[in-house]
């Protein structure tokens, strides 16, 4: 019996024995919040995650990243309400009737001896609540390093790697469970984000000082944003108009002359309408070839990016969020001499690299509310996402354009009562792509890479809250691909409370998505290999599932907590981009054997004393893939990656010093055919790369509402040494500059300041 019916099969049962039990309907909204005092004035923080419990039960909820809760009755009022959040002290609410709306001020934690605040805001959080494991980094944490961009915000996270795909064009890719980012569903505030064309330079599309927090969910995600999710999703909750902040500037300059600014302003237009204007802009035109392998160490990047945003709220009626993204940019790399000597792209003399994108993305989000019913709600998300580029590798040409519009409406209400809540709705896909590329040999192969996707789905969401102990989320969606015929998904949550500091999370599901062949793996372009298409490539189709133990505890004195986890993914179909059979080709065909990958991982948070806040992790990954008949473990990914991450606040929080070392253990490289081994000693590939330790170390001042920053990134100057192979031939036999394995750039020092004002 395959794993499909079996699945389907629990989903049913699972169905037909939840018993509908009793209670009283309605919930009590609010809003949680601290006011943090600083010289002479005050600071509104909403408080993300926050523990929202009714007293004696698990029965509860917690806070979004506005800070807003909605917690369903399921006790008879009236009863008191609990609300705590790590780091400060816990408040008691006694609540009288439903549809209560509160607005629950939490003090930090404070030392009664001195009568001194000595608790800070924690910069990443794991909710005891939510079903599934899921970690939310908040702009403190953020801010904790450059964070120019999104790429930068995971430096502090070990459950996700960030690494170059080529020594050229400053392309960057994620992975997270083993396996490549394009199995992660990112997400923007909770719509398709980076996807198709977007992903190889998509984590620099979302600069830093625009992202609120950024939540990581592992495993089987929610059927309601769609069927693409295998690994997890990585959804970007950017700042909004209704935000504390009316204003904030960001300025940035590293040592090499790298210059990034934004500006972001909010203003209400009158008591139902509000707006945000959010500006970026980034510069860097030094030509630097620090290991003088006659390649730029990094490409000349020119870029503007501007989001306008509007909000329009009726309480208890509806509200809704629109607005349109435009982004513009050019990217130069290649030989220092294609430069000096003004050559053409596409020049026979000298390798030049460049690449010209447009983005324009159009959203809107709206929610009804029901006055008779105020435990349901209807919501409409929509999104167009316009993308085009067109690059040159060398004497190889490579564009594409994509128009994706993405239609999505939720319905969300309880069943009987409020243990009993569902979520359902409909969606539509349309999605136009379009990729060409032309070979060494001048071929086109426009052919194989054009397509038009329409995929209306449905989709249901089922959770079932225990008053003790036990969260149950059933789901499955089913989508009707005009390509690939139907995808059906199920996907199930399980989170158990074992006491008051223990929690148990398991999950399962599948996932599909269609691969765009060329634009997720365009580091590969930065070579002499051919690209061959060995048959018709089908959708990807995977499991995963897995589970983990969170346990709360105290030590020294402060609160504590250990996450350990396992998550295993199965591929019942996968792209394969075999670059080991031949050096001087890739060859691209669907999966004929096995492909997994097995990830373990165990995080420590601690605080030894007050404000001072040590994070500690270790992760180990088996990931393999047939490969020419081959199980073989999957290229660049880590055996294992420890890291430690420390941040030091003093008292007055005047000052902050945060201090990261990442530790990278070996992956394998593509073997080098033997047919190559007569290349010179410096450029022959090593089967299996090196460990190394990244240092990263930022100091912060604070000065009423102005931030001023300044840090270094790899402290320890560890780069990968000759990340090009042959660069003095870029049109031979022997060039390649994508087989990266470790840090393509050496040391580097920078400054920044912040300034923010306060509504």
């Amino acid at each position: 019996m395959s794993k499909k019916i079996i699945f389907s099969n629990i989903l049913f049962l699972l169905f037909a024995v939840t018993i509908a039990v009793h209670g009283q309907s309605g919930q009590v909204t609010g809003y949680v919040y601290e006011v943090e005092p600083h010289r002479d004035h005050h600071h509104v923080h909403p408080l993300a995650g926050a523990n929202v419990v009714w007293l004696g039960t698990t029965s509860g909820t917690s806070t979004n990243q506005e800070g807003s809760f909605q917690l369903p009755v399921t006790v008879e009022l009236p009863h008191e309400m609990v609300v705590s959040y790590i780091g400060y002290q816990s408040d008691t609410i006694m609540v009288n009737t439903p549809d209560e709306n509160l607005a629950i001020v939490l003090d930090v934690a404070q030392n009664l001896d001195e009568v001194e605040v000595t608790g800070r805001r924690p910069g990443t959080h794991v909710s005891s609540l939510e079903p599934i494991l899921t970690n939310v980094i908040t702009e403190s944490e953020m801010q904790r390093a450059a964070c120019c961009n999104l790429s930068e915000a995971f430096e502090t996270s070990v459950s996700v790697d960030v690494s170059y795909s080529d020594a050229v064009s400053g392309a960057q890719q994620i992975q997270m469970l083993g396996l490549a980012g394009i199995y992660s569903q990112l997400m923007i505030e909770n719509m398709p984000g980076i996807r198709g064309l977007g992903q190889p330079f998509g984590l620099s599309y979302i600069p830093g000082p625009w992202m609120e927090s950024i939540s990581i969910s592992k495993g089987a995600a929610s059927v309601v944003n769609g069927y693409e999710s295998v690994t997890g999703q990585i959804n970007v909750d950017l700042k909004k108009p209704e935000g504390p902040e009316q204003f904030h500037y960001n300025a940035f300059v590293s040592q090499d002359g790298q210059l990034e600014s934004s500006a972001i302003a909010a203003f209400d237009l009158n008591p139902d309408w509000s707006a945000m204007i959010m500006a970026h802009g980034e510069l860097f035109n030094n030509k630097i070839d620090h290991n003088q392998n006659t390649f730029l160490d990094q490409p000349l990047v020119k870029k503007y990016n501007i989001l306008n945003r509007y909000r329009y709220d009726r309480p208890g009626v509806m509200d809704s969020q629109f607005g349109f993204n435009l982004m513009q940019e050019e990217r130069e790399g290649g030989q220092k001499d294609f430069f000096t000597n003004g050559e053409p792209f596409g020049s026979d003399r000298f390798y030049g690299y460049g690449t010209s994108t447009t983005r324009f993305q159009a959203f809107a989000r709206t929610g009804f509310y029901f006055q008779n019913k105020p435990d349901a709600s209807l919501g409409t998300q929509l999104n167009f996402t316009h993308h085009s580029h067109d690059s040159h590798y060398g004497r190889s040409t490579y564009g594409g354009e994509q128009n994706t519009f993405y239609a999505n409406v939720l319905f969300a209400s309880t069943l009987r009562n409020s243990e009993h809540e569902f979520v359902t709705g409909v969606s539509f896909l349309f999605d136009d792509h379009n990729e060409h590329l032309t070979n060494l040999g001048g071929h086109a192969m426009d052919s194989l890479l054009e397509r038009r996707e329409l995929v209306p789905g449905a989709f249901l969401e089922y959770t079932y809250h225990s008053h003790e102990q036990l969260t149950l989320v059933l789901a499955a969606r089913a989508d009707y691909h005009n390509l690939y015929g139907m995808f059906f998904t199920p996907r199930t949550h399980i989170h158990f409370n074992l006491n008051e500091h223990t929690t148990l999370r398991a999950s399962a599901g599948k996932g599909y998505r269609v691969p765009s062949l060329i634009a997720e793996n365009a580091g590969l372009l930065v070579s002499n290999r051919t690209f061959v298409f060995s048959e018709e490539i089908d959708p990807e189709e995977a499991w995963n599932y897995g589970g983990s133990i969170t346990r709360r505890f105290r030590l020294f004195a402060n609160d504590a907590s250990v996450v350990g986890e396992f998550y295993r993914t199965d591929f019942v179909n996968q792209l394969v981009v075999d670059v080991d059979s031949d050096f001087n080709k890739v060859f691209f065909y669907n999966l004929d054997g096995d492909s997994y990958a097995n990830n373990f991982q165990v995080e420590l948070n601690v605080e030894p004393i007050r404000l001072l806040e040590i994070t500690a992790a270790i992760r180990y990954t088996d990931a393999k893939q047939s490969i020419d008949d081959e199980l073989r473990r999957k290229p660049f990914v880590n055996r294992y990656r420890g890291m430690v991450s420390s941040s030091y606040a003093t008292r007055d929080n005047d000052w902050q010093f945060d201090l990261t070392a990442q530790f990278n253990g070996p992956s394998r490289i593509p073997e080098v055919p033997g047919s190559m081994l007569h290349m010179h000693e410096d450029f022959k590939m090593r089967t299996e790369s090196p460990s190394f330790t990244i240092l990263n170390a930022q100091v912060t001042y604070r000065w009423r509402n102005i931030d001023i920053y300044a840090g270094g990134e790899n402290l320890l100057d560890y780069v990968q040494k000759n990340p090009i192979l042959n660069p003095q031939s870029p049109f031979e036999e022997g060039f390649d500059g994508s087989m990266i394995w470790g840090p393509l750039m050496g040391r580097k020092f920078y400054m920044g300041i912040r300034y923010a004002i306060e509504r």
